[in-house]
């Protein structure tokens, strides 16, 4: 029995067996991620996360919650001589990837443990960069993830909590960078250290005319510059979906088939 068997049997997976996962093409068969058939699966927003990542050849770069390892990986794929950590809670997700990064053949150091309580190997590091995805599970509303692993994804960390411990991981000048749906913006605001500055917000849109659901936003040790709200990101053409068919903008389709950098709109 492999650990990632064993894991299936210790953290609410008990009928997942290695034939319950799928093996999925992201960045046009660039990369290849094996994910659980059911339950949290990543799509497009942690290739879009990737993608805006300014990360240059031997930067480092730590994954908050990187569950699978698709953000993580996504950026290692695009970008070659990175020093790519992650930290995931669920031993599950862990466990896949590290199996990804090894089968990808991309350097990707994935550490096990909560964010609020990170391994000493992290809390004696810094990174040029810091990103994440983090769980949409909203405690004070009661609204619920779709599974019990990315419910608990956040461990015993509240949203706030989560911005402080990824701010403290940074390098001065270094960036922080992550995705999250929309609602979240004032709390996102919010909860973020003072000591990070030059922020930026990108809302991406469905379609013309729809309201965001989610955003990219992004922030800097020690920086300086006033707040920006860019122009929306528009993800599809047209405005409404018409037909059983893919209708990504140009821009999103070169992000998603063809590994191609997404950066925010410059000042």
């Amino acid at each position: 029995m492999t650990r990632l068997q064993r894991h299936c049997g210790t953290t609410g997976w008990t009928s997942m067996s290695i034939p319950d996962l799928t093996h999925d093409a992201f960045l046009g068969g660039r990369l290849k991620l094996w994910q659980p058939k059911q339950g949290y699966r990543a799509g497009v927003d942690p290739v879009l996360l990737a993608a805006s990542i300014a990360a240059k050849a031997g930067e480092s770069v730590l994954d908050l919650g990187c569950g699978a390892g698709a953000a993580a990986l996504c950026l290692g794929r695009r970008v070659e001589g990175l020093e790519l950590h992650g930290l995931e809670l669920q031993p599950f997700y862990a466990e896949l990837a590290e199996k990804n990064a090894a089968e990808n053949e991309i350097p990707f150091t994935v550490h096990q443990g909560d964010v609020a309580d990170m391994p000493a190997a992290l809390k004696e590091r810094r990174f040029h960069h810091v990103l994440t995805n983090p769980p949409y599970f909203d405690r004070e509303t009661g609204s619920k993830a779709p599974d019990t692993l990315r419910e608990t994804a956040m461990g015993g960390a509240s949203l706030p909590l989560w911005l402080e411990a990824a701010a403290r991981r940074l390098l001065p000048k270094g960036y922080l960078t992550l995705i999250c749906r929309a609602e979240r913006v004032p709390e996102l605001l919010a909860g973020l250290p003072d000591y990070l500055g030059s922020c930026e917000l990108w809302p991406i849109l469905p379609r013309a005319g729809q309201p965001s659901q989610l955003v990219l936003l992004r922030a800097r040790h020690s920086g300086r510059a006033a707040f920006r709200l860019h122009a929306g990101l528009l993800m599809h053409k047209g405005v409404a979906h018409t037909a059983d068919a893919e209708s990504y903008t140009d821009e999103i389709a070169e992000v998603l088939r063809n590994a191609v950098s997404l950066p925010f709109p410059k000042k």
